[in-house]
């Protein structure tokens, strides 16, 4: 597949390009990214997915930013927050997963994500922060538990949300070597829930059948509408 000037662009002779055909080509390349964004980021997600049912475990963590010093947990800065809600069966087995970048952890924010991905009716676990306090409100039967409570360390008392964090930074980190700006975070995440969603599949063919199938679903997206964080699909 060639995209966009790609196919028009003839490569000049050792000493002749110049700092004005440079800035051409450079200037060329949005319209390049647009498209292979468009192909490669909106079929992660099927229209009118199901939405996330029964015992379902829903946190947040914390993506990018430095390595060391600064805050940790909620009171972090220069990172992107990424809540994440995971079905939990029976003894211990994880069932679908959902995520999304959230600009807080403010009980709008985190309501409005669980109303959009869980099913009303479901059992939400949160640990005790106060933005969930308002589930219970909007259908769901809200199971907190408070840490400090416990005694229990939190991947202990929430294994379901801090497994799929901890294999999606890996993810992040290993396949992409950690290049992954916030802008285009998003997308990153609807890969990496197709992938998990799918991950017992027997076959690994449809893998490929099932993604093409949604990219004809898909509306696309203009680059600056992906960038600007207008991340509607």
């Amino acid at each position: 597949m060639v995209l966009g000037n790609v196919a028009n662009y003839k490569p000049e002779t050792r000493g002749q390009r110049t700092w004005s055909s440079a800035c051409t080509w450079f200037g060329q390349l949005p319209d390049s990214v647009d498209l292979a964004t468009q192909v490669e980021t909106c079929p992660w997600v099927r229209p009118g997915r199901e939405h996330l049912c029964g015992r379902v475990e829903v946190d947040e963590t914390y993506v990018g930013g430095p390595d060391q010093g600064g805050k940790r947990g909620r009171g972090t800065e220069n990172k992107e927050i990424v809540v994440i809600a995971v079905e939990v069966h029976s003894p211990k087995w994880f069932g679908r997963v959902r995520m999304q970048r959230i600009p807080d952890v403010s009980g709008i924010s985190l309501v409005s994500f669980v109303s959009d991905v869980v099913e009303s009716g479901s059992e939400i676990l949160t640990d005790g922060w106060c933005g969930y306090n308002d589930l219970s409100k909007h259908g769901y039967e809200h199971n907190k538990t408070v840490l400090s409570e416990t005694g229990d360390p939190a991947h202990v008392a929430m294994p379901g949300v801090h497994r799929i964090a901890s294999l999606l930074k890996r993810w992040l980190l290993g396949t992409h070597q950690g290049a992954v700006s916030g802008k285009h975070l998003d997308y990153y995440l609807d890969e990496y829930t197709f992938r998990f969603n799918r991950r017992a599949s027997g076959s690994r063919g449809m893998l490929f059948y099932r993604l093409m199938e949604q990219a004809v679903m898909t509306v696309s997206l203009p680059y600056r509408q992906i960038v600007d964080g207008n991340h509607k699909m």
